[in-house]
């Protein structure tokens, strides 16, 4: 029963990253069939991310209110529901407010996986294999992903991006109906309305600030109220919580070196593989000439590598600690970013794949990262622990699109050079910038991770019970 209540709670959040991985290489497809402009195109992906990232606080409080199990099924009814509207739309605007309800379901659904997990698996050893699992999901979804969305797109109606999700979302409620049967213990009393509606304000312009900021101009009216707003509802949002009863996050872990670091070291991992993932596609496809499908399926071995990695992963961090593991993991995807950097226009798939490889291995060894994040959470903030972690990805992976975008651009357009030579030399100054910013994060791992051996504090991986991971 506990393996089906862990195929059901895996599957949940598989569908979720199925979503993000699959949609990006069909977008000129959904462009040409509903005659979106660039903006509208963009308000796509967009929308689903400013929902589910100004929401994963909430999600989380919910989930320590009312209950991991009720908060997975109620988020993975929204999600599955909201996937048959996407499939179904018949015009942008459809399109995107579906995207949008995606976002609920999805704040709802990704701070109560790994929640579930360590309630369903309350031994450490079990747990540990079940969260390595877990996080093999994650990679599994960026090799099908891609693939899946360049086949449906040349094939199929680009809605069956969206459709594939209901029946795995309608399978996947039944399997949790029947196998996730944790205990329910409230562990908060409250939903903290204020922290709540401050903590999504906040995020919510920080967000939209980061998506819009580039076209807009960043100093912009619009871009620099989005920003005063995220600073006025931070600062409501550490007052408010420094008077509640019941607070969403206590503010003294920052204090905790583990906690913090792990976070920032997270956030780090996020903004190399968002940016790297986003803009190779378009390398692919634009310089090297790759069909979408060939271009999706350049992916899959090294979203393979690093699922393979991350079962293994909690014994690596075992035997060398849990800040080498994770600073290991960061050297090696540097190192990948800056070598396939050097791939020229005139590459195939045979130049690009060992470091593609490269740094699957690298990002597989950063799975312990999650345990190490959450051991510094209390274990009654199981939910908004969650929430925080994610919060840290969805920001940090936001920059590395935003910023990296930002430095591609500039640097293309400043080019004489013609428009494709123009946006290869842009993008491997890109790539540079980019390993340079996940091999910053190597110090950071090793300072704040130091004392984080899987040997010395077993408590490390069973932390797990107390959040989720992206």
């Amino acid at each position: 029963m506990r393996w089906w209540a862990l195929v059901a709670v895996t599957l949940g959040t598989f569908m979720t990253y199925l979503d993000n991985n699959v949609g990006n290489v069909a977008l000129p497809t959904i462009q040409r069939e509903l005659g979106l402009t660039i903006s509208g195109l963009e308000w796509i992906v967009s929308s689903y991310i400013l929902v589910f990232a100004g929401l994963m606080l909430v999600g989380g409080r919910l989930a320590d209110v009312y209950g991991a199990r009720r908060v997975f099924l109620g988020g993975l009814a929204v999600f599955t529901v909201s996937s048959l509207a996407a499939g179904l739309a018949t015009s942008g605007g459809m399109l995107i407010a579906a995207r949008a309800v995606q976002g609920v379901g999805a704040a709802l659904l990704t701070p109560t996986a790994l929640a579930l997990i360590g309630q369903i698996f309350p031994d450490p050893g079990e747990r540990g294999r079940a969260v390595g699992i877990w996080s093999a999901s994650g990679a599994l979804s960026m090799a099908l992903g891609p693939v899946t969305g360049g086949f449906i797109s040349e094939n199929l109606h680009w809605g069956w991006i969206y459709l594939i999700n209901v029946p795995i979302g309608l399978v996947t409620f039944g399997l949790a109906l029947w196998a996730v049967r944790p205990a329910f213990t409230r562990v908060r009393h409250s939903l903290d309305l204020p922290g709540l509606v401050t903590s999504a304000l906040a995020l919510s312009a920080l967000t939209y600030a980061l998506i819009e900021g580039e076209g807009a101009g960043w100093t912009s009216p619009e871009i620099l109220a989005a920003f005063g707003v995220f600073a006025a509802a931070v600062v409501a949002f550490v007052l408010v919580e420094a008077r509640a009863a019941e607070p969403m996050i206590v503010m003294s872990l920052f204090r905790s070196r583990a906690f913090t670091g792990g976070l920032l070291t997270s956030g780090i991992w996020s903004f190399g593989v968002f940016g790297i993932y986003f803009f190779s596609a378009l390398w692919l496809q634009n310089v090297l000439g790759f069909s979408p499908t060939e271009a999706g399926g350049s992916f899959v071995p090294m979203a393979l590598v690093m699922a393979v990695v991350a079962i293994l992963s909690q014994r690596i961090a075992a035997r060398l600690g849990m800040g080498r593991t994770v600073a290991l993991g960061l050297a090696l995807m540097g190192v990948a970013i800056y070598l396939l950097s050097g791939v020229g226009a005139d590459a195939d798939y045979g130049d690009v794949a060992p470091w593609f490889i490269l740094y699957g291995l690298g990002g597989g060894l950063l799975v312990p990262l999650t345990a190490a994040v959450l051991s510094g959470m209390p274990k009654d903030r199981s939910g908004v622990a969650s929430g925080m972690l994610n919060v840290s990805r969805e920001v940090f992976g936001l920059l590395g699109i935003t910023v990296l975008g930002a430095i591609l651009t500039s640097a293309q357009s400043g080019s004489d050079r013609p428009p494709l030579v123009a946006f290869l030399d842009a993008y491997q100054f890109t790539l540079v910038i980019a390993a340079i910013v996940v091999l910053a994060g190597i110090p950071v791992a090793l300072y704040s991770l130091r004392v984080q051996r899987t040997a010395e504090r077993p408590q490390a991986a069973a932390s797990v019970t107390v959040g989720s991971s992206n």
